[in-house]
This record gives C-alpha cells, sequence and structure tokens, in this order.
C-alpha cells in the first residue's frame, strides 16, 4: 500500500476531479483525509496501486508531491489508550509518525521518516497483541 502525498486547489470541485481522474482509472482509495492549511488543500489518500494513482492524478493535472510506503496497523477498539501505547513504543525507538489516518477497514494507516524502524515496532506490536500480552 501507498500514501500519496497530494496538493489540492482551495476551490468548489477540487476534490470531484481528484475523485472523478482515479475513477476513470479505475483506481479505487483505500483510505485517508483532506483539508485546508494556509488556503491550500492538502490530502494523504492510500492506494492499492500508488503508481496507477499517481499517473492518473498527475494525467489530470493534479500534483502529487509524494508517495511512500505505509505502515499497517490494527488496534484493538475495546481497550482504549492502544493509540497511546503504540506510538510511545514508535517514539521510544527514535521513529517520527508523519502522517496518521485510517482506512476503510479500519486500520490505523503511519507514514513514518524510518521505516525500518517503524516496521520493526509494528511487527513487534502485533506479535503482542496475538499474544494476548498488553
Amino acid at each position: 500500500m501507498k500514501d500519496l502525498t497530494i496538493t489540492l486547489d482551495h476551490h468548489p470541485g477540487s476534490l470531484a476531479a481528484m475523485g472523478d481522474a482515479l475513477g476513470r482509472a479505475g483506481v479505487s482509495i483505500e483510505g485517508g483525509g483532506a483539508w485546508v492549511v494556509n488556503g491550500q488543500g492538502a490530502a494523504h489518500f492510500l492506494f492499492e496501486d500508488g503508481a496507477a494513482a499517481r499517473s492518473a492524478l498527475e494525467a489530470a493535472g493534479i500534483q502529487v508531491l509524494d508517495e511512500r510506503e505505509v505502515l499497517i496497523q490494527k488496534l484493538n477498539q475495546s481497550q482504549s489508550g492502544q493509540l497511546g501505547k503504540l506510538t510511545r513504543r514508535m517514539a521510544q525507538a527514535g521513529v517520527n509518525i508523519e502522517v496518521l489516518y485510517s482506512d476503510h477497514q479500519n486500520q490505523l494507516i503511519l507514514v513514518v521518516d524510518d521505516l525500518s524502524k517503524g516496521r520493526a515496532v509494528s511487527e513487534a506490536w502485533s506479535r503482542e497483541q496475538a499474544g494476548g500480552s498488553r
């Protein structure tokens, strides 16, 4: 899975144009979000095929700033404090979380500055959760 950092014009229809371009290319969005920062539209969206998404967007004149691999983590929604515990582990490992959102399966999507260290933390967390350790 790939996270794309996308710049959008801040006017009605920009997000629709993005969705239309992806739809014409047969590319589905798996998660993400969009917002306005200093008068400019900014978005992070998750794609199964980042290259196809990037190609479709750029062909439509939509600027893609970055394409990055993500970490995907399922949190136990019935246990409070999961986000704090996982992100504290990332911090202790020296991993900076640059983007965080959910996908359509309610999984946590993380874009981090050190994918290798982040992956090690994420995999250890998953093993512990599967084993019942908290």
